[in-house]
């Protein structure tokens, strides 16, 4: 029998999109419903323990085949002996909680960088807990998925940064979750000097870096809007050398190619359009 996978109930998932909720309802300057729920459904909880195993398994890196074999045996042993029942009852409170605060489509609307790991952890702890009726070919495929995660090499650039969430991660919940809370206060301190526009694009940045498509399309309807801004401003502007450098600004200002990916200068390159905007709008050109 095959186990199909569910973004609904893969606890690595839950727990994953809801510290990026806590992120934009951060950023937005609002509490964040998410961290109560965070808290509640996570801290001291089966549905914790069970989200233990995900935060193992994806702190594992660079091992030797012997040693990987040994984690996924080790880790879908230790399954064996969280409450099941337990767990779905409280994966089906919830989603029922975040439904409360939070429109389901868009909060399950982000592509993570561990999805594809994540997904073979949930579908071969299913397939541990109801071996008799197990599919072969399945059970192997996400082993091997999770096995090619455990044995890949890291990227030597991202080696300290890695240690550093290894060490986060080691922490207690509550502990990291006062910590995370710092950090994004933190953060809106340091920019706090940016205006309305220029938030928007750090928070979109932030929630949707790793969902490609969507940060491209964010990119370009605002290179559309920064254009029609600058064209009306320029129409209404009455220094002759201000309008030619809006007009050499405008024509340098190209939508990104169909191939081309959004990065650190794009976002760049959009703050400071929006500095220039909200300098020409102050000085009433």
């Amino acid at each position: 029998m095959q186990i199909k996978h569910s973004k609904y109930k893969n606890t690595g998932i839950l727990f994953e999109l809801l510290v990026r909720q806590i992120t934009t309802d951060t950023l937005d300057g609002k509490d964040s419903p998410a961290k109560d729920i965070l808290k509640k459904y996570f801290v001291k909880t089966e549905l914790g323990r069970e989200y233990k195993l995900y935060e193992t398994l994806l702190k594992k890196t660079s091992l030797t085949e012997t040693k990987a074999n040994i984690v996924v045996s080790t880790l879908t042993e230790s399954s064996l002996t969280l409450n099941r029942g337990t767990i779905k009852r409280q994966k089906y409170n919830l989603i029922s909680e975040i439904q409360k605060h939070y429109d389901l489509n868009e909060f399950f609307n982000h592509k993570l960088p561990n999805y594809k790991v994540f997904a073979a952890f949930y579908t071969l702890l299913e397939i541990s807990n109801v071996p008799q009726n197990a599919d072969i070919d399945q059970t192997i495929n996400n082993k091997v998925t999770i096995l090619e995660h455990l044995t890949a090499a890291q990227i030597t650039e991202n080696k300290l940064r890695d240690e550093v969430m290894d060490e986060f991660n080691n922490v207690d919940k509550d502990v990291r979750l006062i910590a995370y809370k710092m950090l994004l206060e933190s953060f809106n301190s340091k920019y706090d000097t940016l205006h309305g526009k220029q938030k928007e694009i750090l928070k979109e940045y932030i929630t949707s870096i790793d969902n490609t498509s969507r940060l491209k399309e964010f990119y370009t309807s605002k290179i559309n809007e920064i254009k029609e801004t600058l064209t009306s401003l320029n129409a209404t502007t009455k220094n002759k050398v201000t309008k030619i450098k809006i007009d050499e600004i405008i024509n340098i200002i190209q939508l990104p190619a169909k191939n081309a990916k959004i990065n650190d200068d794009n976002l760049v390159d959009l703050l400071q359009y929006y500095d220039l905007i909200n300098e020409l709008e102050t000085v009433n050109v």
